[in-house]
């Protein structure tokens, strides 16, 4: 166990960064941390660091495993199966395709235009932006392992649930028929070598870190404003772990937001430590990175409202049911 927790503070939470940044702020830009600048400037050095040394590991172990798994093969495994297995299996398939939620709609397209029903699309889309494999990771360096393993089996479940929701109301006529005829190359699937897929992952983690750098620096300073800036009075009074209110506040305040988990966890955590429950941190999270606005409006031009709306519900009402869940437990057990 003593093996473990040093392991997990310093490559998880990695305690020797904060340590390092502490002695940067204090004595060569001469700052207090008990100040608001000082304390300010630590979060935001600190956690930024933090999660580019983990993403980038992440990435690139993920994404090894991911060139195992190229469009093809996916819809090929998920083909030979049906019902809720087959939404399982889409759902454990998101969990290794670190998309956000954008990214995610052209293999939502690519997958239904080869025929894959579209309850088992449905259960990647909601998976893939929700939760991957470096999540895991990150939850846990930033609050523990048993809430990181029960945000991605809820998020697996809320998945699969949507997913087998949207296949048993039959509502296929429901996507634009441009989808059916948009199909999916189905040529021989090309063999990596071992460099090839090392180099494909260091293409990815380049990649990914283009796109998402960006949010990570906006989320980061944001939690850094929260964390040391806004009263923890005004925080609690709209989302204090004691407000009925304040999941259902969270969950829409991320929708307008566009971001993927890596620049949300910043905020979470900050407001965590002012006080808000972790279920309406974690339903802001899920708001941000599976309902946000930009892939609600890329997704309506490729399904009909009543589809849409439906995706919507499904997905709004299992996070808000998510962050209830996560309070009271957190308030019974920890």
């Amino acid at each position: 166990m003593a093996v473990f927790q040093f392991i997990n503070n310093q490559f998880l939470k990695m305690d020797w960064l904060y340590e390092l940044i502490e002695a940067l702020v204090v004595n060569v830009f001469g700052l207090s941390m008990t100040d608001r600048l000082g304390a300010s400037i630590h979060f935001f050095i600190y956690d930024v660091i933090k999660i580019f040394i983990l993403l980038s590991a992440l990435i690139f172990m993920i994404s090894y495993i991911q060139s195992f798994f190229p469009p093809e093969r996916t819809r090929r495994i998920l083909g030979n199966f049906s019902g809720i297995t087959a939404n399982i299996l889409a759902a454990l398939l998101g969990t290794i395709t670190p998309f956000c939620s954008c990214s995610s709609i052209p293999l939502f397209i690519g997958f239904t235009s080869a025929g894959l029903p579209i309850g088992t699309t449905f259960s990647f889309l909601i998976s893939s932006p929700l939760v991957d494999l470096a999540s895991v990771i990150l939850l846990a360096g930033i609050f523990n392992w048993k809430i990181a393993f029960a945000y991605v089996l809820v998020g697996l479940v809320l998945a699969v649930i949507g997913g087998t929701i949207i296949d048993k109301l039959k509502l296929e006529t429901q996507v634009e028929s441009f989808v059916f005829a948009n199909q999916m190359a189905s040529g021989e699937e090309e063999v990596l070598t071992r460099a090839e897929r090392i180099q494909f992952a260091k293409d990815q983690v380049l990649d990914i870190i283009k796109k998402v750098w960006l949010y990570v620096l906006l989320g980061v300073g944001i939690g850094a404003a929260i964390h040391n800036y806004i009263p923890e009075s005004f925080i609690s009074s709209i989302l204090g772990a004691d407000k009925w209110w304040s999941v259902l506040v969270a969950t829409i305040a991320g929708i307008p937001m566009y971001a993927d988990i890596f620049g949300t966890l910043p905020i979470a955590e900050a407001l965590i430590a002012k006080g808000v429950g972790l279920g309406t941190a974690l339903a802001f999270m899920m708001g941000v990175t599976a309902l946000s606005l930009p892939s609600l409006v890329m997704l309506s031009k490729v399904i009909k409202p009543k589809l849409l709306g439906i995706f919507f519900a499904i997905v709004t009402i299992g996070i808000i049911a998510i962050g209830y869940s996560f309070n009271v437990f957190s308030y019974l057990f920890i």
